[in-house]
């Protein structure tokens, strides 16, 4: 369903609107993967500031149309009016900047948006450089905010690096995510709790794609549209993603598949990938990480200072959409090319619901603790929300929600059931029995002195008997709203 109004981004707004408001020259950068809307972030808040605004859409084009096009707009810009001559371009990228720093001098302030800049550098691998002399001698001296934004998050994090032109000129950068679960209703009015967290787990939060939902039909069906569809979400943005940032998508998708396979540490993502003996997919890895399309988790109880040496480190699939992807209907590919429909049909049917249990809900309920702490609700002020998890064999305990404070020595122990029953007496008993002494004895000194606040998240309810246990033990419910349809504290 498509909106008309920007949804969250409150955050990003206010941050955007604070350096309108400094008194000097300001170069910023936004940054995030396709389809999260920074473009009509940008737009909207350039719109509503009610300040002249200068904004280029640079395209894949040969230099020279680059900064005709570039000319057009800074003459109009100036005059407001189109040129009087399709021929008019400036002599060179440089000489454009320095106009641009004079017409944007004086008391009135400019907004300038350059979008998708990866784009123009791709085509003239000089223009950080020249627009590194060209804020040093002239736009920095005027009263504009350049914003430089970009999808190819790579290009755009190599910006900040030290030995880049830019460096200390462009400050941030900003990155859009996701639409947090809360939100999804807005798209998709209408939907229960369930069907809200299936498309969560199969589109994430990237409103382009909730935007294709129809809520007129069920979730499923609006699924199998953007499966068998040539134009739906699932034809070719998956490979897309990736092959527009990099040369040789081989290797990025072999871990991409990997890890959303089950693949989690390091060697096994070698092994699951395809790697040779010998060579290493840590380049890959780490591109994979910084392009937002996997995450490098860490079991929550491992302290913050050794973390980058623990050899917990887990790698996971940060992109709902891809996940969805690679998990259904890759393996589908050649037999829906041939429109053969039914083996992936019955695969979404009967598998879907849990897929979204085990790879939706449990994150929609660590969100939901983290709005509970940035409202105050926390049982103590959360360092870190996330997961735990043992090594393999007397350890193999895992917890589904957790969050810690170092310094208070307080720790969460969650368990989520994505079940069709209530949670019985035997969840919540095994919870503190079982679970909570695990972890305790993972934590540095075996937990002595630590305090541990248990939470249970529930799909459908609690037992009788499981609710008056978790009452008598201090365990903290939470469950589904039957008003509010949302998760709340079970009183």
């Amino acid at each position: 369903m498509v909106i008309d109004h920007i949804v969250d981004r409150e955050n990003e707004t206010t941050e955007l609107n604070e350096v309108l408001r400094s008194k000097t020259a300001r170069l910023i950068g936004i940054t995030g993967r396709r389809r999260l809307g920074k473009t009509t972030l940008l737009e909207s808040w350039a719109l509503k500031s009610g300040l002249p605004v200068l904004f280029w859409p640079a395209l894949k084009r040969p230099s020279s149309l680059l900064l005709q096009e570039f000319s057009h707009l800074i003459y109009q810009h100036e005059h407001g009016r189109p040129v009087p001559s399709r021929q008019f371009t400036y002599g060179s990228w440089g000489e454009a900047f320095e106009d641009l720093a004079r017409i944007c001098s004086g008391p009135n302030r400019h907004i300038v948006i350059i979008d998708e800049f990866p784009y123009a550098v791709s085509s003239e691998p000089s223009l950080p450089s020249v627009l590194q002399n060209a804020w040093d001698h002239h736009l920095k001296q005027s009263n504009l905010v350049m914003a430089l934004c970009g999808s190819q998050v790579g290009m755009m994090t190599d910006l900040y690096s030290s030995d880049a032109p830019l460096f200390q000129r462009l400050v941030g950068p900003m990155r859009i995510g996701p639409l947090p679960f809360r939100y999804i209703n807005e798209f998709i009015p209408g939907y229960n709790f369930d069907d809200r967290t299936i498309a969560y787990a199969c589109f994430g939060g990237v409103p382009a794609y909730l935007e294709t939902i129809d809520p007129d039909v069920s979730i499923i069906e609006n699924i199998k549209r953007q499966v068998f569809s040539d134009f739906g979400v699932f034809s070719s943005e998956p490979e897309y993603l990736i092959s527009e940032q990099v040369t040789d998508a081989r290797y990025y998708n072999s871990i991409l598949e990997a890890v959303a396979k089950g693949a989690r540490q390091f060697g096994e993502i070698a092994n699951k990938a395809g790697f040779s003996t010998g060579s290493t997919p840590s380049h890959y890895l780490s591109r994979l990480c910084e392009m937002s399309y996997l995450r490098d988790a860490y079991s929550l109880e491992i302290p913050p200072q050794v973390r980058k040496k623990s050899r917990k480190t887990h790698y996971l699939v940060n992109d709902p959409m891809l996940l969805f992807y690679f998990r259904f209907v890759q393996k589908y590919r050649a037999a829906l090319n041939l429109n053969l429909r039914a083996a992936f049909t019955a695969r979404l049917e009967e598998q879907v619901a849990s897929f979204a249990g085990k790879n939706a809900f449990e994150d929609i309920c660590r969100q939901w603790l983290t709005d509970q702490a940035r409202e105050g609700n926390a049982p103590f002020a959360f360092e870190d929300v996330g997961q735990i998890w043992g090594d393999n064999g007397e350890n193999g305990t895992q917890v589904d929600v957790a969050a810690i404070s170092w310094r208070e020595k307080c720790i969460l122990v969650g368990e989520s059931k994505w079940t069709e029953n209530n949670i019985d007496y035997s969840v919540a008993k095994k919870l503190l029995d079982e679970t909570i002494p695990v972890v305790l004895a993972m934590l540095p000194e075996r937990g002595k002195g630590w305090r541990v606040f248990p939470y249970l998240f529930a799909r459908r309810g609690f037992s009788r008997e499981a609710f008056n246990f978790a009452r008598e033990s201090n365990i903290k419910m939470v469950g589904v709203s039957p008003i509010e349809d949302q998760l709340e504290v079970v009183e």
